[in-house]
């Protein structure tokens, strides 16, 4: 009779959540930069409940190597009571991955500005992304001289949740210094080089280690490991078997989803 309670309870809940009213603006401009780039570029999309207050907020920093890519809202993250933005960001080579990473802090500075008048709460942003937008988020999280710039604090980011992103200097951002994608190097765009005790929960996920793109689990494993031993005790590292770079990305939102209903106290069941 419990159980027969408890699945008409998450029934209930979820039918709740899909009756919910949504509405999604887009193109906002997040940037203070005048250059014509910045100004065609550095939109974003909101798409949250209507009549709804303190949800948590989903910042998604799309994929695409650092070169190409899209802001979107992924489906995965609709129709959860959440608030999600998708936001864009210059990319290399017409711009140094300074100014992407400075994109980046700009948008989610902006996000704390303005998450309460789409009815999320600024003290539950979630800072996730898929590949290149996961490596974004993981600088973002390691290096708060980043956020600071715009007067935000990387600790006040809920958790931070990256899809696949790399830990040791991006490829592409090390094809700009005439270097190949397996000639590893770790410098101030690494986000292993910043490595520190006092940062939010990092969740690391990855594809199968022999199928992800030039080893990237295995960057991933590392990492977690130097968090271990300086001493956060919330990094967090799952590598999904079978999936590779691409693939993993459907399974990703699950543990997503996992951690944000732990944190709210929710039961969560797998």
């Amino acid at each position: 009779m419990r159980q027969i309670l408890i699945t008409l309870a998450l029934c209930l809940a979820v039918l709740g959540l899909n009756a919910q009213n949504y509405k999604q603006v887009n193109d906002i401009s997040y940037t203070g930069k005048s250059d014509a780039y910045a100004q065609e570029r550095l939109k974003l999309d909101v798409y949250y409940p209507e009549g709804q207050k303190d949800c948590p907020v989903i910042v998604w920093f799309h994929g695409g190597g650092l070169e190409g890519g899209n802001k979107e809202i992924p489906a995965q993250l609709q129709k959860k009571g959440w608030v999600v933005v998708g936001v864009n960001y210059r990319l290399l080579p017409k711009v140094t991955v300074r100014e992407t990473l400075d994109d980046a802090a700009e948008a989610v500075a902006w996000v704390f500005r303005h998450a309460a008048e789409y009815g999320g709460d600024p003290a539950k942003i979630v800072v996730t992304g898929h590949s290149a937008g996961g490596y974004i988020g993981m600088m973002l999280c390691l290096n708060k001289a980043w956020l600071a710039g715009y007067g935000a604090d990387a600790d006040n980011v809920w958790m931070y949740i990256p899809f696949s992103g790399q830990a040791v200097t991006h490829y592409n951002v090390r094809k700009m210094q005439g270097l190949q994608p397996l000639q590893v190097t770790i410098d101030e765009f690494a986000p292993i080089y910043w490595v520190r005790p006092d940062c939010p929960p990092l969740v690391l996920i990855c594809g199968d280690r022999e199928l992800e793109l030039y080893g990237r689990y295995d960057e991933n494993q590392y990492l977690a490991r130097m968090m271990k031993l300086v001493g956060h005790e919330q990094t967090y590292l799952y590598e999904l078997d079978g999936h590779g770079h691409n693939t993993m990305v459907g399974p990703s939102f699950h543990i997503l989803e996992t951690h944000i209903n732990q944190a709210l106290g929710k039961r969560v069941f797998q």
